[in-house]
């Protein structure tokens, strides 16, 4: 059953090519990660920790928080702050909403945020990228391959999207980043 819906995914309209979207570098660990708990975030302005929808931070500095959690493997804290980013329908939020979601093993449910993530952006590599290496987990190494060959295609080669999903397809090992 996953192989035909990881199929279905990667062919879905509006997936065919590929490129940009997403930091190449892992964030610096903060007062988000080191301090505050329970998806709160740190508002360097008031010096504390804050709910993320208090309305009192920023899209992009929620988004910051979502990658921090996200790499420091707080995949539930990192959807408590997903869910308060004023626009669901953002690439970025959709491609962690994937991405958290596949990591609390929710395949299925991964794959189709990003997919919806493609269809609002099809330059979002990092989304190419994570759908491929989830690929790659479930032995789907051809549909992997043609997520790589879409984020070369557009120009994107030597990004940590690409080189991730490369070294994911060569080793069977994939990244949490």
């Amino acid at each position: 059953m996953m192989r035909p819906l990881m199929f279905a995914v990667c062919l879905a309209p509006g997936l065919a090519f590929a490129a940009g979207g997403g930091s190449s570098s892992p964030p610096t660990p903060t007062e988000t990660t080191t301090t505050c708990s329970n998806g709160q975030v740190w508002d360097a302005g008031k010096g504390a920790c804050v709910n993320p929808q208090s309305g009192a931070l920023d899209a992009d500095t929620l988004y910051e928080a979502v990658r921090e959690l996200a790499y420091a493997g707080q995949y539930q804290n990192a959807q408590k702050v997903l869910a308060a980013m004023p626009d669901q329908t953002d690439d970025r939020v959709l491609t962690y909403w994937g991405f958290t979601e596949r990591k609390l093993g929710d395949v299925p449910s991964g794959m189709a945020y990003y997919a919806k993530a493609l269809d609002a952006n099809p330059n979002n590599s990092l989304a190419r990228s994570y759908m491929g290496q989830a690929l790659v987990e479930h032995g789907d190494l051809a549909a992997a391959r043609v997520q790589l060959e879409a984020i070369r295609a557009s120009g994107d080669t030597g990004t940590w999207p690409e080189e991730a999903l490369a070294r994911a397809l060569s080793t069977g090992s994939t990244y949490s980043y």
